[in-house]
């Protein structure tokens, strides 16, 4: 194991992005960063920039307004970067399914790594999400959006 992926695994660093949902997984999110869950004793930070995330955390579906923006802020992430979805808006879209403005899930604008499911899921489950990321570099695994040399 690398330097960097030991790093990668110790200090996982994530950037939040709400496409513009209901809130609620956007509650949940932040009660898994509150001292009850204290996600920050295993190093886990919520980071205001894409810049300096190795993980993006995207919450509701997208939308017309901020598939873009979506897109400028994956796009500023250094490699490798990897995409966890929280709730079932931001998978499939879900009640806003077919509406006018919504294109539907995440994965239909940038490649998602993990899918954490629930309407809204618990703070638990988004830990178990993170987690399963870190497994993933810990694995040496590839981000969904790199290819395979």
């Amino acid at each position: 194991m690398s330097l960097l992926q030991w790093a990668r695994i110790k200090s996982p660093w994530i950037c939040h992005f709400n496409t513009g949902g209901c809130n609620a997984c956007d509650i949940e999110l932040v009660a898994a960063l509150t001292p009850r869950f204290d996600v920050e004793r295993f190093g886990i930070l919520l980071k205001g920039s894409p810049r300096h995330a190795d993980i993006l955390v995207v919450t509701g579906p997208v939308t017309l307004q901020t598939e873009a923006r979506l897109r400028r802020v994956y796009d500023q992430m250094a490699e490798p970067r990897f995409v966890m979805v929280v709730g079932v808006c931001g998978c499939s879209g879900s009640v806003y399914h077919g509406c006018y403005s919504v294109k539907g899930g995440i994965d239909r604008v940038i490649p998602v790594d993990v899918y954490v499911g629930g309407c809204p899921p618990r703070p638990s489950e988004i830990i178990d999400g993170v987690v399963q990321i870190l497994n993933k570099i810990a694995r040496g695994d590839q981000a969904a959006d790199s290819t395979a040399a």
